[in-house]
């Protein structure tokens, strides 16, 4: 049996344990034998990584642990690199949640002006990881949760060689969910998106589309997302089963007083939930994922990704939800749009299904402009072009207006500064 190597790129993040709980429950099909943890932060680094050799020591599984703070150490000669990072830490992405509403624009981690910055931080490093495994493990799979993942996974399937695919557990949720309405697993569907913009628009069971016989109210309820009921005459007009994150797009004004009026930012309220979460991790006596990590939002997070790298390890001829180039299977997008679609996991790798039924007008207009953000936004990241960086967000729906984006922009970016060189070019 070939073993294998992973790396966890950011493998200080509290959200650590999911991943080797994953690992160790499925390790007779994806049989790991040495794992890399590779932080920048080598406090969180140690005590993290300290719980994760615990639960493979308590596991018995042949399984070698080590840790690195050096990212080519981590790399050299890996299959399986999983990457999780966030550009800036905590704080930063503070500023990205607090700023934005100065301007009555919605501060939020993967979407809006939020997520704008978070992605002009986050491509340039995730293209050098890419780069770098070019050279010391060209043939390893990358799989990406770092936010914002299809902005991230635009980048990195347009701009490198790297075998990549990004990935977000609100499918995975989504799927779940119909999966316990219906009470079977055994039915088809049609995912058709971007990541945290996205459908499930048929839900086939026993020969039938039964998909407007089900409450689609809530989309999926998602730790931390606001969540609201959507009404009657919207689900009409919007047909489809809506990811959570739809919510800021249909509800805009309440999702936005809701920020603005909230005691803490999400942001603070995960300072205060990391805090316990590593002093639970310090304790040597504990050697299992804790509960409250359901807290943290990350649902699923390893069935996502561990199933994921299982069935491409196995060919297993399985579909899953990701962050992947278009190629034909959405007509209304181009081939190189990495969209978030159900794909067939086999011996040629991860290929799209072609979505054969019509989409609503609504849905392909929202998914042209936001990939249009997307493609300026990956622009503005690479090349530092300010031009391109204010088009970004004058084109999303969410933005758009040019007395609110461009001083938040210019806010933005000096509060950034520090993570930004190639906006700042002549200083040191």
């Amino acid at each position: 049996m070939k073993t294998l190597k992973a790396a966890i790129i950011g493998a200080g993040s509290t959200y650590t344990p999911e991943l080797i709980e994953g690992f160790v429950t499925r390790w007779e099909r994806l049989p790991f034998s040495e794992l890399s943890l590779m932080d920048i932060d080598p406090k969180k680094l140690h005590i993290v990584g300290g719980l994760a050799q615990r639960m493979v020591e308590k596991s018995g599984l042949p399984i070698a642990v080590s840790f690195a703070q050096d990212l080519d150490e981590a790399l050299t000669n890996v299959d399986y690199v999983f990457a999780q990072i966030r550009v800036g830490g905590l704080q930063s992405r503070i500023k990205d949640e607090k700023i934005p509403v100065k301007y009555g624009l919605l501060g939020q981690e993967t979407t809006g002006a939020g997520g704008f910055m978070n992605a002009l931080r986050t491509i340039p490093v995730m293209l050098d990881i890419a780069h770098r495994m070019e050279k010391l493990c060209p043939d390893a799979w990358l799989i990406n949760f770092s936010n914002p993942s299809g902005l991230v996974a635009q980048a990195l399937q347009t701009h490198t060689r790297v075998k990549m695919v990004g990935l977000c557990n609100n499918p995975v949720n989504m799927l779940h969910d119909i999966e316990e309405t219906i009470k079977s697993a055994d039915f088809d569907y049609d995912y058709v998106g971007l990541n945290h913009l996205s459908w499930i628009t048929a839900v086939r069971y026993q020969g039938e589309d039964i998909l407007n016989r089900m409450d689609t109210s809530h989309g999926t309820i998602m730790k931390n997302v606001p969540q609201y009921e959507f009404d009657e005459p919207l689900r009409r007009a919007v047909p489809g089963i809506p990811c959570s994150y739809l919510s800021y797009f249909y509800l805009r004004d309440q999702q936005l007083k809701k920020v603005t009026e909230a005691e803490k930012s999400r942001g603070e309220v995960i300072i205060d939930l990391e805090e316990s979460l590593l002093e639970q991790y310090k304790q040597k006596s504990l050697n299992h994922k804790p509960k409250e990590l359901d807290s943290r939002g990350g649902a699923l997070y390893s069935t996502a990704a561990v199933s994921l790298a299982e069935a491409i390890h196995n060919k297993a001829r399985e579909y899953h939800v990701v962050n992947t180039l278009n190629r034909s299977a959405l007509p209304f997008m181009a081939v190189d749009d990495a969209v978030e679609v159900k794909c067939m996991v086999d011996e040629n790798g991860i290929t799209p299904v072609k979505v054969d039924n019509p989409q609503h007008p609504y849905i392909i207009g929202m998914m042209q402009a936001v990939k249009a953000y997307e493609r300026l936004t990956v622009e503005a990241a690479i090349t530092g072009d300010r031009d391109k960086a204010l088009a970004a967000m004058l084109v999303h729906p969410l933005m758009g207006d040019y007395d609110k984006c461009k001083p938040c922009l210019d806010e933005m970016l000096e509060a950034n500064k520090d993570f930004l060189p190639q906006f700042f070019p002549n200083q040191d």
